[in-house]
C-alpha cells in the first residue's frame, strides 16, 4: 500500500463520453404537498407493509402513500 503511483504523460487511449444520468434540478423538487393525518389500520396490514418495506430498504409509510397515490391516479383516469 505504500507503493507510490507514478504518472506519465502517455496517451490515455480512446475515450467515451457518458451521458448525464443524474436527474435535473426540476426533477428533484417535491412532486406534491403532503397532508399529515391520523389513521387506524389493521395490525396485519401494518405488519405486512413493514416487512415488505424492510426487504426493499424503504419506509413503510412512504410505501403506503405511494400505493394510495397510484390508486387515486387510477380512479381519476377511469372516471373521466
Amino acid at each position: 500500500m505504500s507503493k507510490r503511483i507514478q504518472y506519465t504523460d502517455e496517451p490515455i487511449g480512446e475515450l467515451e463520453l457518458v451521458t448525464d444520468f443524474l436527474p435535473s434540478p426540476r426533477e428533484l423538487k417535491k412532486k406534491s404537498d403532503n397532508t399529515k393525518i391520523t389513521i387506524s389500520l389493521s395490525t396485519e396490514s401494518v405488519e405486512y407493509f413493514k416487512s415488505v418495506a424492510d426487504k426493499h430498504h424503504m419506509q413503510y409509510q412512504k410505501m403506503i402513500r405511494q400505493l394510495l397515490d397510484e390508486y387515486v391516479a387510477h380512479q381519476k383516469h377511469i372516471n373521466k
